[in-house]
């Protein structure tokens, strides 16, 4: 299985490795959103925009979490994110996903270790590469 992402330019001109999916809305939409893959995260974060875009009510669990940006309100929303494969295939992830309530607090929202851990992760700025690998697909490090 290979999901594809791809390099994209930020409002502040810095181009990131980012993966494009959609998440499962309250009214049982799917919500295109991009995914900044930050291998450094421990866990996915929404961002409080696509929180507003979902339409859940989060649950009453109000947790803190922190990065560079310092510590930061979040809440916690039940739902599915879904990865399209170069097959076209669906893949579905449920779970509980972080969500901070402050717009200023994430720009994008984050798809972190939780996923992540599941792939093997590639991330090639310079060969214009981002992409999740899981079996059959496999990838080969060579001197060249």
């Amino acid at each position: 299985m290979r999901i594809n992402g791809t390099w994209h330019a930020g409002d502040d001109g810095v181009v990131r490795p980012v993966m494009v999916g959609e998440i499962l809305a309250a009214n049982d939409f799917w919500l295109q959103t991009p995914f900044l893959l930050d291998i450094g995260a421990d866990r996915t974060v929404l961002s409080a925009g696509v929180l507003a875009m979902l339409g859940y009510q989060p649950t009453t669990v109000h947790e803190r979490l922190g990065g560079l940006g310092g510590v930061t309100d979040a809440v916690a929303v039940e739902t599915r994110i879904k990865l399209i494969c170069e097959d076209d295939k669906a893949i579905i992830f449920r779970g509980q996903y972080a969500a901070v309530t402050r717009l200023e607090a994430l720009d994008m929202s984050v798809l972190g270790r939780d996923i992540l851990h599941l792939f093997g992760v590639i991330v090639d700025q310079s060969n214009s590469l981002v992409c999740m690998l899981r079996s059959p697909h496999r990838y080969l490090i060579e001197k060249g």
